[in-house]
């Protein structure tokens, strides 16, 4: 049977990721990426940042680890890993060249302005342009290597015990394997040096996004674990509240993509509660489906795969060619995301060839 609470926390965690990037892109806090904010004043609208960070993408991760146990529990390790190969590798790699280098043209705009990019040959435009694209698909490509990472650790379990003994945890042990989050955190390099790839490192965090990953895999993915989860939900939700108020109250300023302010305790805390109280929250609440909802399920992954061209473009050609204020800027891109993202979508994944590359669908008719 279907669980459809994970489908809906899914794609309802991608709608955020994409209201995440809308903010993201003009803040003026220091993170990487985005063409910056509208001063050195306070902007508050950032706050969305400190709210969101700390825990949606590990949840996608974890969710992405429990999707992974059931998938394995129907299909042979091989043939699930080579679909993953397909739906994950191919639109990080190949889709680059057909479709994301539209994105890097507009990341790249500041060499574009210092004539940096201007003096180079086509051909090394083009690849730079491919490469820069990357954006969000970051999440892609560390998705696909835990995947083959997690048929590597399937072999030391081979008759599941480990998975069996996980299966018995309390709740007190769940909520104390948040100590992990700050282990994960602390594999980051603490004080990137910009000639190396130390900053490559900490935007992909592979060993830290391995961690939920694993333990959805190991852990969530038991019908009990979800049960007592489910239970605590209302505390757990309480406590995240509590400690994100406090982490954003304390915090709110700084760059919050920092190895430091990452790796702080009351940052992983908060993350990991979160985490905790929304996979009960929708377990309890939205374990149910509707035309919209399966929609949705079926479309998530194409929209955020082709989302950040819209930002990038028009999110750019606001800010630079245009004198409008800033709320402005930020609900015509935010209603632009929401609506020309799912409209891109489903123009390209009905162009054969195209939607294998883009998307990795497995369909050509």
């Amino acid at each position: 049977m279907r669980k459809h609470w994970i489908d809906n926390l899914r794609w309802i965690t991608v709608l955020l990721v994409l209201f995440y990037h809308v903010i993201y892109f003009y803040n003026n806090k220091g993170v990487f990426g985005g063409i910056g904010g509208f001063g050195d004043g306070p902007q508050y609208q950032d706050v969305v940042m400190y709210i969101l960070y700390p825990w949606f993408m590990p949840l996608l991760f974890l969710l992405a680890g429990i999707s992974a146990r059931y998938a394995l529990e129907k299909h042979p390790a091989r043939d699930w890993f080579k679909a993953r190969t397909r739906k994950l590798l191919v639109p990080s790699t190949i889709g680059l060249f057909v479709f994301h280098w539209m994105t890097g043209y507009f990341n790249t705009a500041v060499g574009r302005g210092l004539g940096v990019f201007d003096s180079l040959p086509g051909v090394a435009k083009y690849l730079l342009m491919a490469v820069s694209g990357t954006g969000p698909l970051w999440f892609v490509q560390v998705l696909w290597l835990l995947c083959l990472v997690l048929l590597l650790v399937r072999k030391l379990d081979k008759n599941d015990r480990l998975w069996t003994r996980c299966g018995e945890l309390g709740i007190v042990p769940i909520i104390l394997m948040g100590v992990l989050f700050w282990v994960g955190e602390h594999t980051l390099v603490q004080h990137p040096r910009p000639e190396s790839l130390d900053g490559l490192w900490n935007l992909y965090k592979p060993v830290f996004y391995l961690i939920p990953f694993l333990m959805g895999y190991f852990v969530f993915s038991h019908d009990a674990v979800q049960e007592k989860v489910t239970a605590a939900w209302k505390v757990l939700m309480g406590c995240a509240v509590v400690a994100g108020g406090i982490l954003i109250f304390t915090t709110f300023g700084q760059d919050n993509t920092t190895p430091q302010y990452l790796g702080s305790p009351l940052n992983c805390l908060y993350g990991w509660l979160m985490c905790l109280a929304l996979m009960g929250w929708f377990k309890a609440c939205f374990d149910s489906t509707s035309p919209f909802a399966g929609y949705m399920t079926r479309s998530s992954f194409g929209i955020y795969v082709v989302h950040y061209l819209i930002i990038a473009s028009l999110g750019y050609m606001m800010k630079t060619y245009t004198q409008l204020p800033p709320v402005a800027m930020y609900l015509i891109l935010t209603v632009a995301v929401f609506t020309l993202s799912p409209l891109l979508y489903e123009v390209l994944h009905r162009i054969p060839f195209i939607r294998w590359c883009v998307f990795g669908e497995n369909h050509w008719k």
